[in-house]
């Protein structure tokens, strides 16, 4: 006889079990962030790989060739925008010091008009010093971090193209023969939705930093290329990116230029440029097969951001569209997978029933009735 456990043991222990593996993800994160990041890389060049195989290379060569191209990419990315990184730096003191103006006028105008003491002031900034002194160690930890993964992250890649053969026959072995059409679907569609996902993701950025760049550059905002190009990185991270996207520049056009219709003009540009963002590249361009609800985006980004840091709010959203293509395909989890989706029913179960019940009610008042 099969043994029955009460809920609320069986949620007990679903929660120690997850917070276990939260647990171990964020002590480990040294190690999985890497490793996450490669296997999704390695996803999005395993048909580049294929391709040059088929054209009679060896596998390994084929593996070289593809890293090389990619790791060529990346460089000429990071020298574009570290070369206007140093524009930028040139005018730095300039700015700096306008800034110190500007925040002197500001102590002086909450001095006058809210009665806050300029040595008060300082003793909050102290403060708040101290606050922020763990985020520096943080962020430093992130910049670490992230030189390692600049060296771990080509071996990784390489390992996973080269073995991959031998990791589907893991998964393959482990779930069983009968159940061999199933994984063979999951593992189809989750690199699909990376795949799609990646390329979508980077097609969205290329424009919305070709819109960032015009718009600011049209608004007279200095280092309009710059701020582009950085604002549309950082809509990568959903909702939060994009707000911290629209302050940069506007804390340059206010140290920059007097008064404010600047300001006002780079905040309904980049509105503007959020709404095509949101309502047309999104749903068009990144995989369709992405479609996680809003709220669960949200919520994902911010445990993403606490566990892994910056990393981990980017990684957030594929590993819940893959948990969701799993959960679709699993008996006992489809209710989960129904929860991260964006499809939102017009009634709720709870609803149907009780319309289910009432209509039965109703046929079987008329059969006793004509009985």
């Amino acid at each position: 006889m099969k043994k029955t456990y009460p809920f609320f043991f069986r949620s007990t222990v679903t929660l120690f079990g997850i917070m276990l593996f939260v647990y171990m993800l964020f002590v480990l994160r040294s190690i999985m962030v890497p490793l996450a990041f490669a296997l999704m890389i390695a996803i999005l060049l395993n048909p580049f790989v294929n391709f040059i195989s088929s054209k009679g290379v060896s596998r390994v060569a084929a593996i070289a060739i593809a890293l090389l191209i990619t790791i060529l990419f990346v460089a000429g990315l990071c020298y574009f925008v570290s070369s206007q990184i140093v524009k930028f730096s040139d005018n730095l003191p300039i700015l700096q010091k306008k800034f110190t103006i500007l925040f002197h006028n500001f102590q002086l105008w909450l001095q006058n008009n809210y009665a806050l003491p300029l040595y008060k002031q300082r003793e909050y900034i102290a403060e708040l010093g101290e606050s922020v002194k763990p985020l520096i160690g943080q962020t430093l930890g992130t910049v670490l971090g992230t030189l390692s993964m600049v060296v771990l992250l080509p071996i990784y890649i390489f390992l996973m193209l080269f073995y991959k053969t031998l990791i589907l026959d893991f998964l393959y072995e482990v779930f069983a023969e009968e159940n061999s059409d199933r994984v063979s679907t999951v593992l189809f569609q989750t690199k699909n939705a990376i795949q799609s996902y990646m390329v979508g993701l980077l097609v969205e950025a290329i424009i919305v930093a070709v819109m960032n760049s015009i718009a600011l550059y049209l608004l007279g905002v200095p280092y309009a290329l710059l701020l582009g190009i950085i604002g549309a990185i950082l809509n990568v991270l959903p909702y939060i990116g994009g707000i911290i996207a629209i302050a940069l520049p506007v804390l340059i056009a206010t140290v920059t230029k007097d008064g404010f219709s600047m300001q006002i003009g780079i905040i309904i540009a980049y509105s503007v440029i959020q709404f095509i963002d949101n309502n047309i590249l999104v749903p068009r361009i990144v995989s369709s097969q992405v479609k996680i609800n809003a709220l669960v985006s949200l919520v994902i980004v911010l445990l993403g951001g606490a566990v892994w840091g910056i990393s981990g709010m980017f990684l957030s959203v594929p590993f819940v569209a893959v948990l969701k293509i799993i959960f679709d395909r699993v008996e006992g989890l489809r209710p989960w997978g129904k929860l991260l989706g964006s499809e939102v029913p017009v009634f709720h179960k709870g609803q149907l029933w009780r319309r289910r019940k009432r209509r039965k009610e109703k046929l079987a008042k008329k059969i006793t009735q004509n009985a």
